[in-house]
């Protein structure tokens, strides 16, 4: 945006889980480059990962009854009370981030009502009134791509210098929590069973990291207290339920590699730098959902008979795509990623022996 006139004040929808929303990080920044004033509506799985993106002025939570595994039913009341707060936003654009199977026209119907003037969406649904700008995405393209893209032909643009990788604020000092580096985080939870090992399966590649020489710290959320104790046994150190989600990126940002499904903190940990080992079920397609932009290596069958049906829970017998994949396959990827990140300890080492050469 550029000229004499104001700026306008902008609202970005993003109403699904903590991964999507760091997704969306590189097209916030552009609209915030090109805005007086940059909100984001989102839903409250979403909410502490939009406090963690740069360029976010305010922060909207709607509970969306067409969005998330468990949708709340419609309420009259809470489309009532979104409808006085976006109101009362006096926006004067929005942009409507969603995935390839979703329909934005919902919440684009909410926003006219809202009076918000202009809206701008992928949509392959006809849209009538609900969207000034009919955006198509091109095939195949990363998310994060594709709400960039949005955002540039909606006439917003990344700042000079901002190379559209994900991005957060910065993440904390976490050596209290993990001890010194090097170490590899496993975190073996994911929204939905299909994406994750099952805890057997990554229990035993715990072990083998650890006996590889590897340090492993294993994360997981509160609801997931019994996987990691589980899966850190008595070979890696348990974290489960001890971090909110900035703490994990400052453990993610530590961590020489980090062994995750494809779930919010993989998007976490390219967003703080560090190689992804992902074991991505082909349930979705990794051209769409792998780490974006950071040395990464996809584990899985991606063409297993499950690729592209969107299953939550695996739909063949002994989960073969993910639980197949071998503790070879893992300390190879595991390797191979390091070497594109040295610990602060073998950086120091280097520092030392060039000052102590010159």
């Amino acid at each position: 945006m550029s000229g004499t006139r104001a700026l306008p004040r902008t609202l970005v929808v993003r109403l699904d889980s903590a991964g999507d929303v760091l997704l969306a990080g590189p097209a916030i920044r552009a609209v915030a480059a090109g805005s007086a004033h940059t909100a984001v509506l989102c839903g409250p799985l979403g909410v502490h990962a939009a406090h963690l993106l740069p360029g976010v002025d305010e922060i909207l939570v709607h509970e969306a009854p067409w969005v998330g595994l468990e949708p709340v039913p419609v309420s009259y009341e809470a489309t009532q009370r979104l409808l006085e707060t976006l109101g009362a936003g006096r926006f004067d654009r929005a942009l409507i981030l969603v995935s390839d199977h979703q329909s934005p026209l919902p919440i684009a119907l909410i926003l006219k009502l809202a009076g918000i003037g202009w809206t701008a969406a992928d949509s392959e649904d006809y849209p009538g009134a609900l969207l000034d700008l009919r955006h198509h995405r091109q095939p195949h393209r990363h998310e994060a791509l594709a709400a960039l893209d949005l955002a540039l032909d909606s006439g917003f643009a990344l700042p000079p210098g901002d190379d559209g990788a994900l991005r957060i604020l910065a993440p904390p000092e976490t050596v209290q929590l993990t001890g010194p580096e090097p170490y590899v985080v496993l975190h073996p939870g994911a929204a939905v069973p299909a994406r994750a090992w099952s805890p057997d399966r990554a229990a035993r590649a715990a072990a083998a990291l650890s006996a590889a020489g590897h340090r492993v710290v294993v994360t997981g959320g509160r609801a997931e207290k019994e996987l990691t104790a589980t899966v850190a046994a008595d070979h890696a150190l348990d974290l489960g339920g001890m971090t909110d989600l900035h703490q994990l990126a400052g453990v993610l940002a530590g961590a020489r590699v980090a062994v995750v499904g494809n779930t919010g903190p993989g998007h976490l940990a390219a967003a703080v730098g560090t190689p992804v080992a992902c074991l991505f079920a082909p349930v979705v397609p990794s051209e769409r959902w792998r780490p974006y932009n950071v040395p990464h290596v996809l584990l899985g069958d991606q063409s297993a008979v499950c690729a592209g049906s969107r299953a939550r829970s695996c739909p063949v017998p002994g989960h073969p795509c993910l639980d197949g994949v071998g503790n070879a396959e893992v300390l190879a990827a595991v390797a191979s990623l390091g070497a594109h990140r040295p610990s602060t300890a073998d950086a120091d080492a280097v520092a030392t022996e060039t000052e102590e050469g010159a």
